[in-house]
């Protein structure tokens, strides 16, 4: 049988998605200050959040996860070292559940969908470092680099707040130099979902009991002393890292049982993972 290899084309769509949850919680460290909203959306957030976080709480437990490339994550728990977690905008509602209840801290833009956000995942056992790639972004770096020295895991949607849909940030690229903390990469794939087709990231709920795959790459590791050009050829290697644990997710509930073992199989593989050339070294 011949998989359907996904491609998939970036787009620049500045509607908002009906997901809108870059994740956020409770321990913001930098006054990143918000927008002005007028009265009546400030109204909105505490409903918008109450009723996002029982939706979570209904569903999630209804999901039936399978997770290959377990030994990625393992490893750091293991060690006792904290990650740097990258994945799609459009996995954000089943990671906020599996991921629930361990403190990592993400990334969460302070706008409208942001601050709505907040109120949900904090619920949900997340922290928060305020910012995005369009406001406060330095400030919110700031503080996940001083939450990775305390010991805790650390979470970016890579494509958010509002894309282009699958084109990496660098933010988790140059975080990891500054901290030396490995990037893991991650895609979480629906078997029945909902996606809201006109979203930009192609948002996606589950239905009720649908199973789901979490796919989990080696960590990558950016060298402390990088220079421009091993910090883009370390962004290259986290987005074919994010493409191919979004294609491998995608494509799961696709495939025949005798597949899915092959597959199986091949991701319980160590595998070599290029380290980008320190600055200075020369290969040889």
């Amino acid at each position: 049988m011949t998989r359907d290899r996904l491609y998939y084309t970036a787009v620049d769509n500045p509607k908002t998605s009906p997901g809108g949850l870059a994740l956020q919680g409770k321990d913001a460290s930098r006054d990143v200050q918000p927008p002005q909203l007028s009265r009546w959306r400030r109204m909105q957030i505490p409903v918008i959040a109450w009723a996002a976080y029982w939706l979570v709480r209904l569903l999630g437990p209804t999901m039936r996860v399978e997770v290959i490339g377990v030994h990625n994550a393992i490893q750091f728990r293991d060690s006792r070292e904290p990650a740097i977690g990258a994945f799609w905008h459009r996995s954000i509602f089943p990671a906020i559940w599996i991921w629930r209840n361990r403190g990592i801290v993400v990334l969460n833009t302070v706008n409208f969908d942001g601050q709505w956000t907040r109120r949900t995942i904090e619920r949900l056992g997340f922290g928060t470092a305020q910012g995005s790639s369009s406001r406060g972004g330095i400030a919110g770096l700031t503080t996940m680099a001083e939450k990775l020295a305390e010991g805790k895991h650390v979470g970016f949607t890579i494509d958010g707040p509002r894309g282009p849909r699958y084109v990496a940030k660098p933010g988790p690229v140059i975080l990891a130099r500054r901290t030396g903390k490995p990037i893991s990469v991650f895609h979480i794939g629906l078997e029945r979902a909902h996606t809201f087709q006109k979203s930009w990231d192609l948002f996606q709920i589950p239905y009720p009991f649908s199973r789901a795959v979490m796919f989990i790459a080696p960590p990558i590791r950016v060298p402390p002393d990088a220079d421009s050009e091993v910090i883009k050829d370390s962004l290259t290697q986290m987005q074919e890292a994010l493409e191919r644990v979004r294609d491998a997710a995608e494509t799961w509930f696709q495939l025949s049982e005798r597949e899915k073992d092959c597959v199986r199989d091949e991701w319980r593989q160590p595998r070599f993972v290029r380290r980008p050339v320190a600055a200075g070294s020369k290969a040889g």
